[in-house]
């Protein structure tokens, strides 16, 4: 499954800047690219920097790299639902009152870097296990329609737009 393959009928239009940020990538391929990409980056970040916030009223970099894992389960979730036929309309999600309870400050440079691993080894998993029929299956998830491989390429440009901002602006 690759991008170009991806209507953008399949996704709201909020989602735009994370999926064509990508390029015309293959959905697993970018998913194993994006954890080694990510993996690498954190290799490094010095422990003490994981508390840095680039600008007041800005998330911490602990606080950012959980933003990222809490933001791929949640639509790892959404696509496990929609693959599997479940008609329920998912409900969005508020990153913002997420963060506060994220217990960012008391986590370790170790701790997240496994969190992260056993996040994106489960999405690739996940998305491994699913057949031509479920990939393009499309469900109701924030009022929006959403296809599980819109999903996919999300979770990987929404990644990719935070290890962007990472680097410009937490170790820059």
């Amino acid at each position: 499954m690759v991008l170009s393959e991806l209507p953008s009928s399949e996704y709201n239009p909020f989602y735009q800047t994370y999926v064509m940020a990508l390029g015309n990538v293959e959905l697993i391929e970018e998913l194993v690219r994006g954890k080694d990409e990510l993996l690498s980056l954190l290799k490094e970040i010095p422990e003490q920097k994981l508390d840095y916030a680039y600008a007041k009223g800005k998330w911490s970099l602990a606080e950012a790299l959980i933003h990222v894992i809490d933001t791929e389960r949640v639509f790892q979730y959404r696509a496990l639902c929609i693959a599997r036929n479940d008609k329920t309309p998912l409900p969005g999600f508020d990153q913002d009152d997420y963060v506060p309870y994220s217990n960012a400050a008391n986590r370790s440079k170790a701790s997240l870097v496994q969190e992260y691993k056993a996040v994106r080894d489960s999405t690739i998993a996940l998305f491994n296990s699913f057949d031509q029929e479920a990939i393009k299956r499309i469900g109701l998830a924030s009022d929006s329609k959403m296809s599980v491989r819109a999903l996919g390429f999300i979770i990987s440009g929404h990644q990719a737009h935070h290890v962007r901002i990472i680097k410009e602006r937490y170790l820059a």
